[in-house]
């Protein structure tokens, strides 16, 4: 093709396409796992997917057949629903997902549904908020290891740029003050002009959280250097314990002085939900402007009111929230747990985590040098041998080699023992691989978790968890 009859922003690499991050799900697509069909095939543990509560989900559109307008109960409405093309959005759907947001958040933050804006799905709203808040060569800086299509979301089409804030693994990766004015001292000399800061909390790809005093400290940064902060906040529902988590809409209460036209919010129900197909993202700002002009953009990525429609109702239905928040946080533990102890039966650590719908494995004792070639290298054979797709932290800009990201709820309890005894088999018949000790990495970390449990226990099919999506009605209409 000539590249010349097109566009710059068509023809250049911005996409990332390239990445191993990306790499990984070319694999999976080419060789996929099915117990039957394909036994040997790759595992995707790549995706982020919250597949575990599906039957709840199940459940609630078999006894509400009304709220789907493609019914016979729902069709009265369809004509309505059909015909409405305000972006604004459905009154009744920006008040259902506001109220969602303060639930998730345990009712200790407060949504104004006339502050929520429609984008398809959160890439279409950390877009607008790129295109709003910073021109082409302006950057935001954001801590690593940070979300791989971070650089497509915000980049491509924008033009502009992501500064590094580097946080380091004896610290547990913790966003410091230190680093972000370390990254702005940075960004200032190198003549790039910092419009803000960009935080995901819950983390992706950590799994874990910030805590209060780390994010007034990013607040007052932001004040001080009066500049804009955006916090993604896709994972909030996520965290096993809902009362640990803490949003911004709650700290911005609780600094002094705080200048709420610099504070922004992303969130989604791709996650918490497990609705990535509905595409449904939201843009939350404290600032007018940024409201009004984010809702002219959004003409770009409108949710469909068929989508508002049947979620207004869905969401609005509390008794069925509390119970999926709830029990949906109680799945995702059970699975975790069950994961990173099977992995430290054969003696391999992640960073302790309490969200997300990840874990973040510490590998870097099997690479044959502290390089991220290293990396690459073990990563071809975690692809290739073992025949699982987990995302090589260099992919997440992770500032030292040997971490990768594990993605567990996008699976059957099934496949997660495949998995971890393909894991297990590999460790048992390469132990020359562990170039370094594991007294090394272990001694006096706490912030690797290992467990004395046997691996047999877990592996029992007695644990498994009896909300696997296999015994779903869903799952089994499909087969």
């Amino acid at each position: 093709m000539d590249h010349n009859l097109l566009s710059k922003i068509a023809t250049n690499n911005g996409h990332g396409e390239n990445s191993p991050y990306f790499d990984g799900w070319k694999a999976f697509d080419a060789n996929p796992f099915h117990p039957q069909h394909n036994p040997d095939g790759v595992i995707q543990m790549g995706l982020a997917e919250n597949q575990l509560s599906f039957d709840l989900i199940q459940k609630w559109i078999e006894s509400n057949p009304s709220a789907s307008i493609c019914t016979p109960q729902g069709a009265l409405g369809f004509k309505q629903t059909a015909i409405f093309q305000d972006y604004h959005g459905l009154p009744e759907f920006r008040t259902a997902v506001a109220n969602f947001m303060n639930r998730v958040r345990g009712n200790r933050a407060k949504f104004d549904p006339d502050r929520i804006v429609m984008s398809g799905g959160a890439t279409g709203a950390h877009e607008t908020l790129a295109f709003c808040l910073a021109n082409p060569g302006e950057a935001f800086l954001v801590p690593t290891p940070y979300y791989p299509a971070f650089d497509r979301d915000l980049r491509w089409r924008t033009g502009v740029e992501l500064f590094p804030v580097v946080c380091e693994s004896a610290d547990n990766f913790k966003v410091t003050r230190e680093a972000l004015e370390t990254a702005y001292k940075k960004a200032k000399l190198a003549n790039v002009k910092v419009k803000g800061v960009l935080i995901t909390n819950p983390s992706n790809p950590l799994g874990t959280f910030l805590d209060r005093d780390t994010l007034k400290d990013i607040v007052n940064f932001v004040n001080d250097k009066s500049i804009h902060l955006v916090c993604d906040e896709i994972y909030a529902g996520t965290v096993t314990n809902g009362d640990e988590f803490v949003s911004i809409a709650e700290v911005i209460e609780e600094v002094p002085k705080c200048n709420l036209d610099l504070i922004h919010l992303v969130y989604s129900l791709s996650k918490d939900m497990g609705f990535p197909g509905f595409r449904v993202g939201v843009v939350y700002s404290y600032n007018d402007n940024v409201v009004n002009i984010a809702r002219k953009m959004s003409s770009f990525g409108l949710v469909s009111t068929q989508t508002q429609h049947l979620l207004a109702s869905m969401l609005s239905d509390d008794k069925f929230v509390e119970n999926f928040i709830s029990e949906s946080r109680i799945r995702l533990a059970h699975r975790h747990d069950m994961f990173t102890r099977g992995l430290a039966q054969v003696g391999i650590g992640s960073l302790e985590s309490k969200a997300g719908l990840f874990f973040w494995m510490d590998l870097r004792r099997f690479l044959k040098e502290p390089t991220f070639e290293s990396e690459m290298t073990f990563w071809r054979v975690i692809i290739n041998e073992i025949k699982l797709n987990v995302s090589p932290g260099q992919s997440f800009h992770c500032s030292e080699p040997g971490w990768f990201r594990v993605c567990f709820a996008n699976m059957d309890d099934e496949t997660t023992l495949v998995a971890l005894w393909r894991i297990k088999t590999f460790v048992r018949k390469n132990r020359n691989l562990e170039i370094k000790t594991r007294r090394q990495y272990w001694q006096n970390s706490q912030h690797l978790r290992l467990s004395s449990r046997r691996l047999d226990d877990i592996l029992t099919p007695h644990r498994m968890s009896p909300h696997s999506p296999l015994a779903s009605p869903m799952v089994r209409a499909q087969n």
